[in-house]
């Protein structure tokens, strides 16, 4: 399904970007503060033109360690700066004083009791810098910002989860029916990881589209088309905040806690608005909570096809909505630049709040 936005201004398309180094910054904010002692070196490093698996090779050479001796929070990006954090046994300290690498730099070190695990973060916070930008575009992302920075934003996977030609999901679902054999199981579960989320991208435009709908129709209207009872249709026009709540939706405390399936629409509803929890989507497969009734009916449409694959596959529930915090902007018309700044919860793609500003894809 084409993908649909949730802001409403003219997509802006003379503004240019590259994910270069110095237009785009990644800064991983830790989950926890490290303890300063143990038995783990934490590097503070700083790479640039470098996946994270090009980056730990590289330390595994300098230092004589194993590439899975490596602890890291997250995966990031080749393209681009990146400001993140890896542990390593403190007996290969000494291999790192006198460390350099023309795409690498130490940026401090310190210690602490366990080694980094994946997803030990808290989230990143971005730098964007948008060249060639016109005074008239600079006001339509200053108020893009505005709205983001106050209601929020739908929460796509990026493009970087489907591959550089845009089919790794379709590879996935031939995994899935046994119509391909991947060996290497990190780049099997990535794949089948992109089918899920192609499933999910589907949905959420599609929720995107109805409570659009929502909000420009009346009660009358909706009733045409819709094949919901009146009441349902009263709570959907009576919801403050933009993607709308359907009885038997699955929602979850943001930015922790736990998934419920909703009972009482109303009192969930003031709950999203106040950002104290959202709605999510369901990733398909296994031990994952489903929705019930009306909002299942929908996710079926999406998700229906995945059913005979649900057990090769860790099912789990994915907010559809996500609020970035620390929402920043400046915008320099002498250069003709419009730099931002942000910071998203793990799991978001700063490129898909990029693509919402922009209202177009990248």
């Amino acid at each position: 399904m084409e993908r649909r936005f949730f802001l409403n201004h003219s997509p802006i398309d003379g503004v240019h970007f590259t994910k270069n180094a110095n237009d785009f910054t990644v800064t991983e904010i830790p989950l926890y503060p490290f303890s300063g002692e143990g038995e783990h070196l934490v590097l503070h490093v700083r790479k640039k033109d470098l996946t994270t698996w090009q980056m730990l090779q590289a330390l595994s050479e300098i230092s004589g360690a194993k590439v899975r001796d490596f602890g890291y929070a997250g995966l990031k990006d080749k393209e681009g700066m990146t400001i993140q954090y890896v542990s390593i046994h403190k007996s290969h300290e000494k291999a790192f004083e006198n460390f350099s690498h023309p795409n690498i730099k130490l940026l401090s070190t310190t210690y602490h009791n366990n080694k980094i695990k994946m997803g030990h973060l808290k989230g990143n916070r971005f730098f964007i810098r948008l060249k060639k930008v016109l005074p008239t575009d600079a006001l339509k992302l200053e108020q893009a910002l505005r709205t983001i920075k106050a209601q929020g934003y739908p929460n796509f996977f990026g493009y970087q989860r489907f591959g550089k030609e845009g089919d790794n999901f379709e590879q996935g679902l031939a995994i899935l029916q046994g119509k391909r054999r991947e060996r290497n199981k990190k780049i099997h579960d990535l794949l089948i990881s992109a089918y899920q989320s192609s499933l999910f991208n589907a949905w959420l435009s599609r929720r995107i589209e109805m409570s659009k709908l929502v909000e420009s129709f009346s009660e009358k209207e909706l009733a045409e088309i819709f094949p919901w009872d009146k009441a349902t249709l009263k709570s959907l026009k009576a919801q403050k905040q933009f993607l709308k709540l359907l009885p038997g939706d699955v929602c979850h405390h943001y930015p922790h806690g736990k998934a419920f399936v909703i009972e009482d629409v109303e009192a969930e509803a003031a709950r999203f608005e106040a950002k104290d929890a959202v709605l999510t989507g369901w990733l398909a497969g296994n031990r994952a909570m489903r929705t019930e009734g009306i909002a299942k009916e929908i996710e079926d449409v999406y998700c229906a096809q995945a059913e005979p694959y649900l057990a090769q596959m860790n099912g789990a529930r994915r907010f559809a909505w996500s609020f970035a915090e620390d929402v920043e902007w400046n915008y320099r018309e002498e250069e003709a630049w419009f730099e931002m700044h942000f910071s998203l919860q793990k799991g978001s793609y700063a490129t898909v709040v990029l693509e919402e500003i922009l209202r177009r894809e990248l």
